[in-house]
């Protein structure tokens, strides 16, 4: 008595629960299942982000003859806008002036005294001559060699700092003309070139024809050799050759002031565009180019010191 005669199926409970889906309505709303085409390009962008991260962690090395015809054109690009850049005479000539001015106000203007000083030395001079028109190639190519064979995990990191270096200087050769010391009216510098009939630099004698005269701020000669330089310095193994590394960019400085191409604030506007490639570089791949694993998919091995310890290499695993 009092107590309800109501009676229950067996799991209608669980019908009521399953059907109302907890909501206030009690109606169900079944979501949508993407069709093939959706699920599809779901697929592939699912498969694109996949592939994009494997390259930033382990980017493979890229097929040679690609490589070849890359480097080729690019130096190409770049040659034919470092040489379009129109010269702009006068206005090279009065940022010259600003620099000199600027560096002998503060008692850093050395380049002249650098340049009749190394001139007196008829053999050094010449060897820093050819040193100039030749090293500036042979080296850069030399190391992008070495990272291809050696380095294939880290190469397309490191040509990426390179490429970006080399493109903001051209911003700077377009923005910035500048005459060289050795150009520059009344600065009282020596064109090493000329006077010790050598073949130093393609803005002196018949070469002067076909090449960018102005085209001194930001120094390529500092930047490329700085490149190398590091990328030695991180990557060899052996210590000598380590040193060899720092002491390729310190050398070129020295040449570049003691034949009068440059400044060294050049110098240091080839510093800065390296800074930018090496800051470009590490946006992309998310660590530093000499932080990648040495053989793409694989870790580096145990014991094998390539950066100095306190730098933490980055595995194929992550």
């Amino acid at each position: 008595m009092g107590e309800s005669t109501e009676i229950h199926a067996p799991g209608a409970d669980h019908a009521e629960t399953a059907s109302d889906g907890g909501s206030v309505s009690g109606k169900a709303h079944p979501s949508p299942l993407p069709d093939g085409a959706t699920l599809g390009a779901q697929s592939r962008a699912a498969a694109l982000r996949s592939r994009v991260r494997t390259q930033r962690r382990s980017p493979a090395r890229p097929h040679l003859v690609f490589e070849l015809a890359l480097i080729g054109l690019s130096y190409w690009i770049y040659s034919l806008i470092r040489n379009a850049v129109p010269e702009q005479a006068t206005v090279a000539q009065k940022h010259a002036s600003w620099i000199w001015s600027f560096e002998q106000t503060f008692g850093v203007g050395i380049e002249r005294a650098v340049n009749h000083t190394v001139d007196k030395i008829t053999w050094l001079i010449v060897g820093m001559n050819y040193y100039y028109a030749t090293l500036h190639f042979i080296v850069t190519i030399g190391v992008l060699v070495w990272l291809y064979r050696r380095h294939p995990g880290r190469y397309a990191a490191s040509r990426t700092v390179l490429f970006v270096t080399t493109g903001i200087a051209l911003v700077g050769f377009y923005f910035f003309p500048l005459a060289p010391p050795r150009l520059m009216t009344g600065g009282g510098f020596i064109d090493t070139v000329k006077v010790h009939d050598t073949w130093g630099s393609m803005a002196s004698g018949a070469g002067a024809h076909v090449s960018n005269q102005y085209a001194a701020m930001p120094s390529m000669h500092i930047g490329w050799s700085l490149w190398c330089g590091l990328t030695v310095f991180f990557l060899a193994e052996r210590t000598w050759v380590r040193a060899l590394g720092l002491a390729y960019p310190a050398a070129t400085l020295v040449v570049i002031i003691s034949t009068a191409n440059h400044f060294w604030m050049d110098a240091v506007g080839g510093i800065l565009c390296l800074a930018v490639g090496f800051g470009a570089a590490r946006l992309v791949y998310h660590v530093w180019a000499f932080q990648l694993p040495r053989v793409p998919g694989e870790e580096r091995p145990t014991g094998q010191l390539t950066v100095p310890a306190s730098w933490n290499t980055v595995g194929a695993h992550r």
